[in-house]
Protein backbone atom coordinates (compact mmCIF):
# COMPACT_ATOMS: atom_id res chain seq x y z
CA UNK A 1 0.00 0.00 0.00
CA UNK A 2 1.18 3.54 -0.79
CA UNK A 3 0.55 6.36 1.64
CA UNK A 4 0.56 9.88 0.16
CA UNK A 5 0.87 12.74 2.65
CA UNK A 6 0.46 16.37 1.63
CA UNK A 7 0.86 19.34 4.00
CA UNK A 8 -0.28 22.87 3.11
CA UNK A 9 0.35 26.34 4.42
CA UNK A 10 -2.43 28.64 3.20
CA UNK A 11 -2.12 32.34 2.50
CA UNK A 12 -3.95 34.52 5.04
CA UNK A 13 -7.48 35.85 4.67
CA UNK A 14 -8.98 33.03 2.61
CA UNK A 15 -10.95 30.98 5.15
CA UNK A 16 -13.90 30.30 2.80
CA UNK A 17 -11.60 29.17 -0.03
CA UNK A 18 -9.67 26.96 2.36
CA UNK A 19 -12.85 25.28 3.58
CA UNK A 20 -14.09 24.84 0.00
CA UNK A 21 -10.79 23.18 -0.91
CA UNK A 22 -10.82 20.86 2.12
CA UNK A 23 -14.44 19.89 1.44
CA UNK A 24 -13.45 19.16 -2.14
CA UNK A 25 -10.73 16.80 -0.91
CA UNK A 26 -13.17 15.06 1.43
CA UNK A 27 -15.62 14.73 -1.45
CA UNK A 28 -13.14 12.75 -3.54
CA UNK A 29 -13.38 9.84 -1.11
CA UNK A 30 -15.63 7.18 -2.63
CA UNK A 31 -15.73 9.00 -5.99
CA UNK A 32 -12.28 8.19 -7.36
CA UNK A 33 -11.89 4.38 -7.33
CA UNK A 34 -8.11 4.37 -6.80
CA UNK A 35 -8.41 6.30 -3.51
CA UNK A 36 -8.70 3.66 -0.77
CA UNK A 37 -8.93 6.06 2.17
CA UNK A 38 -8.34 9.71 2.93
CA UNK A 39 -8.16 11.84 6.07
CA UNK A 40 -7.90 15.62 6.25
CA UNK A 41 -6.68 17.35 9.40
CA UNK A 42 -7.10 21.10 9.78
CA UNK A 43 -4.96 23.50 11.89
CA UNK A 44 -2.41 20.82 12.67
CA UNK A 45 0.16 23.21 14.12
CA UNK A 46 3.11 20.85 13.59
CA UNK A 47 5.74 22.59 11.47
CA UNK A 48 3.28 25.46 11.14
CA UNK A 49 1.12 23.82 8.46
CA UNK A 50 -2.60 24.57 8.23
CA UNK A 51 -3.82 21.28 6.75
CA UNK A 52 -2.60 17.73 6.22
CA UNK A 53 -4.10 15.14 3.85
CA UNK A 54 -3.21 11.46 4.26
CA UNK A 55 -4.38 9.25 1.38
CA UNK A 56 -3.83 5.53 0.79
CA UNK A 57 -3.55 3.67 -2.52
CA UNK A 58 -2.89 0.05 -3.48
CA UNK A 59 -0.01 0.97 -5.79
CA UNK A 60 2.01 3.81 -7.27
CA UNK A 61 -0.02 3.36 -10.46
CA UNK A 62 -3.22 4.03 -8.50
CA UNK A 63 -1.66 7.15 -6.98
CA UNK A 64 -0.67 8.42 -10.43
CA UNK A 65 -4.18 7.72 -11.79
CA UNK A 66 -5.62 9.70 -8.86
CA UNK A 67 -3.31 12.65 -9.51
CA UNK A 68 -4.47 12.80 -13.15
CA UNK A 69 -8.18 12.24 -12.51
CA UNK A 70 -10.12 15.36 -13.69
CA UNK A 71 -11.93 15.62 -10.34
CA UNK A 72 -8.64 15.71 -8.43
CA UNK A 73 -7.13 18.15 -10.93
CA UNK A 74 -10.07 20.53 -10.37
CA UNK A 75 -9.62 20.46 -6.58
CA UNK A 76 -5.85 20.87 -6.97
CA UNK A 77 -6.33 23.96 -9.13
CA UNK A 78 -8.17 25.66 -6.26
CA UNK A 79 -5.42 24.60 -3.88
CA UNK A 80 -2.75 26.23 -6.06
CA UNK A 81 -4.62 29.53 -5.92
CA UNK A 82 -4.78 29.70 -2.12
CA UNK A 83 -1.62 28.09 -0.82
CA UNK A 84 1.70 29.57 0.20
CA UNK A 85 3.57 26.29 0.61
CA UNK A 86 3.06 22.57 -0.08
CA UNK A 87 5.06 19.50 0.91
CA UNK A 88 4.24 16.00 -0.39
CA UNK A 89 5.67 12.66 0.73
CA UNK A 90 4.93 9.17 -0.62
CA UNK A 91 5.93 5.97 1.11
CA UNK A 92 5.08 2.30 0.92
CA UNK A 93 3.68 0.41 3.92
Amino acid sequence: MIRHIVMWKFRPGTEAEQEQFLEGLRGLQGVIPQLRSSQVARSVGADNYDAVLVSEFDSLEDLEAYKHDPRHVKVSALCKSIRVDRVAVDYEI
